[in-house]
């Protein structure tokens, strides 16, 4: 059985917790929990699945059998992690009306105000409120899962504590990662001073731009982000909406076009417009990492969410996803010109160690309200990067560094347990310990822990 705990942690194989499932699996899926609060999907061996997440769920924690080979469970963690972050749960009928509706409204777009076409937006997302799946602000069920899992394992083990690879470079806490969305012409002749804003406060973006339609792209203006360290990536193809509407042949059409993109740009990364996505057709982006996936989509136009705040891999391609809310959601959804709602979610990400990723966008961040606002975060993030020793990376970093850290292995040798892989020299050995019934992580680098 494939084993996320593992892949989550990167633990030792030796004398590692193993998991078990008890019996042959349901032919259907559905949702049940593992313990209050924590919603799964997927298929069990016992009890029952609900088809949403407003009725009572059975609670699979009950199945949990400690045996001497490991311990036995009535699901399948590593489907269930799957059904998460693929968004395999969400209703495919609802997601069909929603389609339908979606079409309606991009065709008469052009023709709506701007006024009308917030008010519509925003009565949408209030028909969504009473939505307890995923969790809003930020969901993270899958890391709840993960740390859950790992305490059971300790437990049948009997282990105190078992070392593992650390999440991030250097020992850092958290890693935050800021991405600008480069909608209008408007937008990209608002770059420079953007840019300039990100230096004062030593920040390193990444800039995501529309290749086809919306505005001209020229060699001098590519040359001008990367010479002064920012990050180039794609943003669709030609922002229409379409780009996973047409089927899966238009699909595969225009992102023939949007790989000669990455080439001729040098881009790693991708981002799809408004964050229409389907994971399953990833496969097909000449990539190596995508950037189109919320945690929770509570306030986006295409429901679901990944239910983590850790990168992961598709196939070949590794997910960054968005695990902050954007600027236009908080800005023109919630009407919030204060730093509140982003501080709430970052302190739920710091708490699992996880990646705070941001869009701003130069269209709106040229309004002096936003910008002001804008400028009160990147003060706060410099702060974070100092005291709670945040990671501020650029995309490409982020996933050089995820890929490298899936490639070490942690052995025991010379006394001490010591990293072997690619940029080994920045990775750190920490320790996941089972006090008062929690998972509480040390760095011995560290003079103190951190609880999970």
């Amino acid at each position: 059985m494939n084993d996320p705990v593992m892949q989550y942690f990167l633990y030792p194989s030796h004398g590692a917790p193993t998991f078990e499932i008890a019996a042959t699996l349901s032919s259907d899926p559905g949702y049940f929990q593992f313990g209050p609060g924590l919603v799964c999907y997927g298929k069990t061996s016992a009890g029952y699945r609900c088809d949403t997440t407003d009725k009572p769920l059975y609670d699979a924690a009950d199945d949990v059998v400690f045996e001497e080979r490991g311990i036995e469970l009535s699901f399948n963690p590593g489907e269930v992690v799957t059904n998460l972050t693929e968004e395999r749960y969400v209703d495919h009928r609802e997601a069909s009306q929603v389609e339908l509706l979606r079409q309606v409204y991009y065709s008469l777009r052009p023709m709506l105000p701007t006024a009308l076409r917030s008010s519509l937006q925003r009565r949408y997302f209030e028909s969504r409120q009473k939505a307890s799946f995923p969790a809003w602000p930020v969901d993270t069920t899958v890391d709840q899962l993960m740390n859950k899992l790992l305490l059971l394992g300790l437990k049948s083990k009997g282990l105190p504590a078992i070392p593992f690879i650390w999440f991030w470079p250097d020992g850092a806490g958290a890693c935050s990662m800021m991405t600008h969305d480069v909608e209008t012409k408007a937008g990209l002749e608002f770059c420079s001073k953007l840019m300039d804003v990100d230096e004062e406060f030593g920040i390193a973006a990444s800039f995501q731009i529309v290749p086809e339609r919306r505005y001209a792209i020229t060699r001098q203006f590519i040359d001008s982000l990367k010479g002064r360290g920012f990050e180039v990536n794609l943003q669709d193809l030609n922002h229409d909406g379409r780009l996973f509407l047409s089927g899966f042949k238009e699909f595969s059409s225009r992102v023939n076009r949007i790989n000669s993109y990455a080439q001729e740009f040098d881009a790693a990364g991708f981002r799809s417009a408004i964050l229409y996505r389907r994971q399953e057709w990833f496969h097909l982006l000449d990539f190596d990492y995508d950037m189109s996936v919320p945690n929770t989509a509570h306030y986006d136009p295409q429901r679901g969410g990944c239910c983590t705040v850790m990168p992961y891999f598709i196939g070949k391609i590794l997910e960054l996803p968005v695990t902050t809310s954007q600027d236009y959601t908080v800005f023109h959804y919630l009407k919030n010109y204060s730093l509140d709602f982003w501080r709430k979610q970052i302190r739920s990400i710091l708490s699992k160690h996880g990646l705070i990723s941001f869009i701003f966008h130069p269209d709106y961040l040229i309004d002096r309200r936003a910008l002001d606002v804008y400028k009160g975060l990147l003060r706060e993030l410099a702060e974070l990067r100092s005291t709670k020793t945040v990671w501020i990376a650029r995309p490409r970093e982020v996933n050089r560094w995820w890929r490298n850290r899936a490639a070490m292995r942690l052995i025991f040798k010379g006394g001490e347990w010591v990293i072997e892989g690619p940029d080994r020299e920045r990775a750190r050995v920490a320790f996941a310990s089972l006090e008062d019934d929690k998972i509480v992580y040390t760095i011995p680098d560290r003079s103190s822990s951190l609880v999970s």
